[in-house]
């Protein structure tokens, strides 16, 4: 069957609105008709061929739709079942079997690969191969091939619109709090960027009720939804943060998540952490290269972590159910960072998030 999708030719794109075709389902894929899907940080990284990815392809990984036809085998879900996409995972390495599929130890190749692991792909144009099986699902498209282990059920009433971006961006952000770094009531929290990832942090942080949470920010516009969040102080990231930082909070903060991946001021995150503070590394750096420098003497006296984080280490079947609870009850407003445009206008969602007019775009497909 035929499909509409927004086709990456080359490095850095444009996208290009195309026709392509669809293939049906293998034994534990699913067909979905994408309804809404968001544009995360990591479809642009990756569509700069950083990663590797080979053109023409299609990404897209924050995808929310309805089930058109499953495979052989699949019994979680039936057509006419709206559902939400997240990343995908094996099921069976050792880290699935903990339930951190987040660390799947076929991670790579499930997501980032953009082919089947037998080196196909469910796309193709005039005959052929378009890239997909991004995150395995590959949603810039009107219809996706997904896979079990990433669709989550939603409940008939579910607004797609408003719940894709749970998929990745929200449940990174918010998990990186409430489950990685295992947010207290009346902890100290900084959160670096107030990006997509970065908002939900700090709505994570009032969910958790932190007692101070400090949003670091350039754009004046994304401090102030920051505060309206949650955030109760907003620096802009000039200068000498970890100062500005400690001159909020003496003592030092007992959290830090940065979603930036800009190195000057991520270096500096040791200097804000009080005694056993924690830091979680969200945000991608702009180079493969990129290192940070630890000042040994002072993480060890203050007896600081400092740890990568995926996915926000969701169990996605139980934490985006817990996500959309706080939704419905009004504690994460993620709304308040979308803005919504026709499929076809990606590269003017694009251009807008660049520019800071837009958080989360969030693309609609009829």
């Amino acid at each position: 069957m035929k499909a509409i999708a927004a086709t990456l030719n080359q490095p850095n794109g444009p996208f290009e609105i195309e026709e392509v075709e669809i293939a049906a389902p293998r034994a534990g894929e699913i067909r979905v008709a994408i309804k809404a899907v968001g544009i995360c940080h990591t479809d642009l990284v990756v569509a700069s061929g950083a990663m590797g990815l080979q053109f023409p392809a299609v990404l897209g990984h924050e995808g929310a739709g309805v089930v058109e036809e499953i495979g052989e085998g699949v019994a979680s879900v039936r057509p006419g079942d709206k559902v939400l996409l997240t990343f995908n995972s094996c099921g069976h390495c050792d880290y699935c079997d903990r339930n951190e599929p987040a660390y799947c130890a076929h991670f790579m190749e499930k997501n980032m690969l953009c082919v089947r692991e037998d080196g196909s792909s469910r796309l193709s144009r005039d005959g052929t191969m378009v890239h997909d099986n991004f995150f395995g699902q590959s949603s810039f498209a009107s219809y996706a091939i997904a896979n079990e282990r990433n669709v989550i059920k939603l409940d008939d009433e579910a607004d797609l619109a408003v719940l894709a971006p749970l998929g990745c961006g929200v449940q990174t952000g918010a998990g990186a709090v409430l489950l990685s770094l295992g947010a207290k009531a009346g902890e100290s929290l900084v959160v670096i960027g107030a990006g997509a990832v970065g908002q939900s942090a700090v709505m994570a942080g009032k969910i958790a009720d932190c007692s101070t949470i400090i949003a670091v920010e350039p754009q004046e516009a994304r401090r102030r939804l920051a505060s309206e969040l949650g955030a109760t102080h907003t620096l802009d990231g000039q200068g000498d943060v970890a100062t500005q930082v400690r001159e909020i909070l003496p003592g030092g903060a007992d959290m830090v998540v940065d979603t930036s991946g800009f190195m000057p001021v991520v270096g500096q995150t040791i200097a804000m952490i009080a005694n056993r503070g924690r830091i979680g590394l969200v945000g991608l750096p702009g180079s493969l290269d990129a290192a940070l420098s630890v000042p040994m003497i002072p993480l060890l006296t203050l007896g600081g972590t400092i740890r990568g984080i995926v996915e926000g280490d969701s169990l996605p079947e139980q934490f985006i159910p817990e996500l959309i609870a706080h939704h419905r009850a009004g504690r994460l407003p993620v709304e308040k960072l979308c803005r919504t445009y026709p499929a076809t206008n990606i590269n003017q969602a694009l251009h807008d998030m660049h520019e800071g007019e837009t958080v989360k775009a969030v693309l609609l497909f009829d």
